[in-house]
């Protein structure tokens, strides 16, 4: 496969760290054994923007840099878009948005 993904985000327990670490394992191993590349989606219960920098941590950790990238790391979280505008609405005026200010989230 060329992903793979902790759920649908559909479940009532989605992305764990516990789950995600064995998978991230299973990844780098398969990695080492066959010099293939596999990515990463954690999906459901990323709400956050400091929910998703955990997330980078992790993924930095286990696989390094190289699983930065969009081709190989994905965050299925829809939720955590209007989280990330207003966090840089706030950086940008200084305060944060009303949900009515950002409507497109």
């Amino acid at each position: 496969s060329d992903f793979i993904k902790t759920s649908t985000g559909k479940e009532s327990v989605n992305a764990t760290f516990p789950v995600a670490i064995v998978m991230l394992r299973a990844i780098r191993d398969f990695f080492w054994k066959t010099g293939n590349k596999v990515g990463f989606k954690p999906a459901g219960g990323i709400r956050s923007a400091k929910d998703s920098l955990a997330w980078l941590s992790l993924i930095k950790e286990e696989l390094g840099d190289e699983w930065l990238k969009p081709e190989l790391f994905r965050i299925g979280a829809s939720t955590l878009l209007a989280d990330i505008e207003r966090q840089i609405y706030h950086h940008v005026t200084g305060r944060y948005a009303a949900y009515h200010d950002l409507p497109m989230s």
